[in-house]
């Protein structure tokens, strides 16, 4: 007998290939794919790429514009900004991809507690729409404040702060799937509520959370780029794509460059990861699938 349960949300093996070249049709979605892989390849290979140390200071090259030597010019300490550019891709990645794990863990056990056992819905929920209150940049401001910045902090910080949001999602959809025939018929048949909630249920919600999982890295990698711009992210001798331009808007009109790298790679990452998203989303939700 079939198990109905067991069919994933997400396209069947033999059909991947198609799924991903459909994805890939969508000239957004493969202009975003093109560009978040350049950010990683770049992230992966920056000490073979990098021309310069990130933290090579040079004083006589100070504020040099881009040219040949430099392509993206110096900064104030004459530190060459296409090195510490790609060098900050590094943290960013690592911070968005950090926050999605946690966040995850964190979102999709709360959502599925409040979802499945009605006695934690209600303080769960209330959990929820408590933190939801909070802008996510003054929460997660706070809370470095309070545990003090460090790498860690700030993703841990994020965690908390986008773990509502899963949790929303994966409690909405637990609500809907735990009163399907198929979970009513394992839980009739004595199989265990861990084995239910992870194999039946869990799922069952690949889909929406690989989705918000997207969208998820990329406001952890703005909230990053705000937080280290206000003096709150990292230690200021790390190179990140905040700190960089928290530092050349002191010379905005004389070294532009300082703060317009910074500022199109977080614009090209972030955006890339939009349209993954978007991408995914319309292909996945079978009501958007068949308006495409």
């Amino acid at each position: 007998m079939t198990d109905i349960a067991n069919t994933p949300s997400l396209p069947a093996a033999e059909s991947r290939f198609k799924f991903v070249h459909r994805l890939l049709k969508r000239k957004t979605v493969a202009f975003g794919v093109i560009v978040l892989t350049i950010f990683v390849l770049l992230a992966v290979l920056a000490p073979y790429i990098a021309p310069y140390s990130p933290s090579k200071l040079s004083i006589v090259n100070r504020l040099k514009p881009p040219g040949g030597t430099y392509w993206f010019g110096t900064d104030e300490f004459g530190r060459d900004v296409f090195s510490r550019t790609i060098y900050a891709a590094r943290l960013s990645l690592l911070v968005g991809a950090a926050v999605v794990a946690l966040s995850a863990l964190i979102g999709v056990t709360l959502g599925l507690l409040a979802g499945f056992f009605r006695r934690l819905d209600t303080p769960i929920a209330r959990l929820i729409d408590a933190m939801m209150a909070f802008p996510d940049i003054l929460l997660a401001i706070a809370l470095v404040a309070a545990l003090g910045p460090s790498l860690t902090t700030v993703i841990v910080a994020l965690s908390i702060v986008y773990a509502p949001r899963l949790a929303r999602i994966v409690r909405a959809s637990t609500l809907v799937i735990r009163e399907l025939p198929y979970v009513e018929a394992a839980q009739s048949l004595g199989i265990s509520t861990f084995h239910i909630m992870t194999r039946h249920v869990l799922r069952n919600l690949l889909s929406p959370i690989l989705v918000q999982g997207t969208f998820l890295f990329a406001s952890a990698m703005l909230a990053e780029a705000g937080l280290s711009f206000l003096g709150l992210g990292v230690s200021p001798e790390i190179p990140t794509w905040g700190t960089m331009i928290a530092s050349g808007r002191q010379y905005i009109g004389q070294a532009d460059w300082m703060t317009y790298f910074p500022g199109l790679a977080i614009i090209l990452s972030v955006l890339s990861l939009q349209l993954v998203g978007d991408g995914l989303r319309d292909m996945l939700d079978p009501r958007l699938r068949k308006d495409l």
